[in-house]
């Protein structure tokens, strides 16, 4: 099977501005939709329900610019419902409703109202995926010092499927699936990860991946076999390119506490088409998988200017796209 997928933006990196100025943006760089963010200031999710003319609104400021959405995210409220203790990191990232007194226990419960309130949200937009994050209670062993007995870990995928069943059997009645981003700090971060998180919840048909290269890449995991093996659970494909450097001996794949765009990190995160991801080897794959969801650029180049960088991954995306389907027609 081919297809000519949405090629749309991730808002998230665009929090700062607001979101009719994103959409405008988009569509004057090539882009067929937007993912919206819910965790900056692009999608309320509690406004969405009680303003009746809201959604409305926004829907209406892509329609004047022939846009289109076919997925949201909730990164940081997903991230909650998963973590055991939560600082001032969090207390900067959470909307204030779901910080509350920062009990840990209320932080949770308040989460997981957020990300249910998401997929209603996201069903009366249209939508029918959400993308995010799970946390993880266990992420703070994986360098294995001091060590923990499989019994530790085995409680981590237990808590993970305590807290994010009924998020699930919720998101299935309102029929959006969650798309869940293997990611550094998440119960899902690898290949193994991802399959053991898949058995902790009996393979919950709401829940799949959302396909980003760039966090596999630099662990080292092939990220085709990746799309073939977990075939019918992506539900989404997050477009963002990993740069790894020759090895020079002195930097390691854990960072150094070095900022990003540091030319003496190992490995950096590379508008699109610039690093090590296999792009016209994963197209293939998702034509050969049946995949006809969008795929979302997420810009993340800390030596390029986000404009420059957001326009040309767009074009990269839609050159390869027509070159491999043989066609320029998208529905939107």
């Amino acid at each position: 099977m081919t297809a000519v997928r949405p090629i749309t933006l991730f808002t998230g990196q665009w929090s700062d501005t607001p979101l009719e100025d994103v959409i405008a943006q988009a569509a004057s760089w090539g882009y067929d939709g937007v993912e919206i963010d819910c965790g900056g200031t692009h999608l309320d999710t509690l406004r969405a329900e009680e303003d009746p003319d809201y959604l409305a609104g926004i829907r209406r400021l892509l329609d004047q610019h022939g846009l289109g959405v076919w997925a949201v995210s909730n990164h940081a409220a997903g991230h909650a419902v998963g973590l055991p203790a939560f600082d001032f990191r969090h207390e900067r990232m959470l909307a204030a409703r779901i910080w509350g007194d920062g009990n840990a226990d209320g932080i949770r419960e308040r989460a997981r109202e957020e990300m249910i309130r998401t997929a209603r949200v996201a069903r009366r937009l249209g939508v029918d995926r959400v993308v995010g994050f799970s946390g993880s209670s266990i992420w703070p062993f994986v360098v294995g010092f001091p060590g923990v007995d499989d019994d530790v870990i085995d409680a981590g995928f237990e808590d993970f499927a305590r807290s994010w069943t009924p998020v699930l059997n919720a998101f299935a009645q309102e029929g959006v699936v969650f798309a869940h981003e293997p990611h550094p700090g998440e119960i899902a971060f690898d290949y193994w990860t991802c399959h053991r998180a898949v058995d902790a919840i009996a393979g919950h048909p709401a829940f799949g991946f959302n396909w980003d290269p760039s966090h596999l890449t630099w662990q080292g995991i092939d990220t085709v076999a990746f799309l073939l093996d977990f075939a019918e659970r992506i539900h989404h494909v997050d477009c963002k390119d990993t740069r790894v450097r020759p090895a020079d001996g002195r930097s390691g794949i854990l960072g150094s506490h070095l900022p990003w765009g540091s030319v003496r990190r190992a490995w950096d995160f590379v508008t699109v088409g610039r690093g090590q991801v296999r792009w016209d080897d994963a197209l293939r794959a998702l034509n050969e998988i049946g995949y006809d969801g969008p795929v979302s650029v997420e810009w993340e180049d800390m030596a390029m200017t986000r404009e420059a960088g957001a326009a040309e991954a767009a074009q990269f995306l839609h050159e390869l796209q027509r070159t491999l389907a043989g066609s320029t027609t998208t529905e939107k």
